[in-house]
């Protein structure tokens, strides 16, 4: 099964690091990073905001684990955002390079 994970940044460097250790690693296929996120948030008992970076990183479900331990490896949050959403379904040929750009030797 592919996934969708979305994981939030605290700029745009941090997020191209991240991404880049992610898809070294063959734990990411592609990832986009959208700038420019303004987050609204709840955090040590009072309302809080930042910008930050988005990145939506398309794997397989079974590199999750990896994903998450490499992810908070270099992320500068305490608790960074890891969200974890099923594609249900694609283009074909997109998930077979999804599959292939995510495979061990590959």
């Amino acid at each position: 099964m592919n996934v969708l994970v979305l994981v939030t940044a605290g700029n745009k460097k941090e997020a191209e690091k991240i991404a880049s250790g992610l898809v070294k690693e063959k734990l990411a296929a592609c990832i986009n990073i959208i700038g420019g996120v303004y987050s609204l948030f709840r955090w040590g008992g009072k309302i809080d905001s930042a910008n930050e970076a988005l990145m939506l990183i398309k794997t397989r479900k079974t590199l999750l684990n990896k994903l998450i331990k490499k992810v908070k490896s270099l992320h500068s949050y305490d608790v960074p955002e890891i969200i974890c959403l099923p594609i249900i379904s694609g283009e074909k040929k997109y998930l077979e390079w999804l599959n292939e750009c995510t495979r061990p030797g590959a």
